[in-house]
């Protein structure tokens, strides 16, 4: 085991240790090992290239961002970290999208579940987003089948 006071060199072994388990497919110890690695070693831009990597493969898209920005401030002319700073934010709005209306389909099965004894359902409710303020209004439909 190397030394605690050769922190340079161990941060470096731990960042090929990561690339190692990168190879192997294990993502999770290959983030906790460039973690450890840019821990003992903030200014360490390979090791943050590849969590940021890591991060952007396993879906992790804002923790990428956050590893990217941090490269360009130490190094703005890695050309990798721009291009990912430039592409990222659409792909996180793209994702929280698909989050959402995922979420708001399951919302709406638990919904039609508790509503079906009293047999209505969440078609029987209109929502309404004002685009001024961006605040919700919920009425209530007797006949939805009528109003459409």
């Amino acid at each position: 085991m190397c030394p605690s006071c050769f922190q340079k060199d161990r941060s470096i072994l731990f960042s090929n240790r990561a690339a190692a388990r990168m190879k192997q497919d294990k993502k999770e110890m290959a983030i906790s090992d460039c973690s450890k690695a840019i821990q003992l070693n903030p200014s360490y831009i390979r090791a943050l290239l590849r969590r940021a990597e890591l991060y952007e493969s396993t879906d992790k898209l804002d923790e990428a961002l956050e590893d990217y920005k941090s490269i360009l401030e130490k190094d703005p002319s890695v050309h990798q970290a721009r291009e990912a700073c430039m592409r990222l934010p659409k792909q996180i709005e793209e994702r929280n999208e698909r989050l959402k209306e995922e979420m708001l389909g399951k919302l709406k099965d638990l919904g039609n579940l508790v509503l079906r004894p009293f047999g209505l359902s969440t078609e029987n409710f209109q929502i309404k987003q004002d685009s001024s303020t961006g605040s919700y209004s919920i009425n209530f439909v007797q006949n939805p089948n009528n109003n459409r």
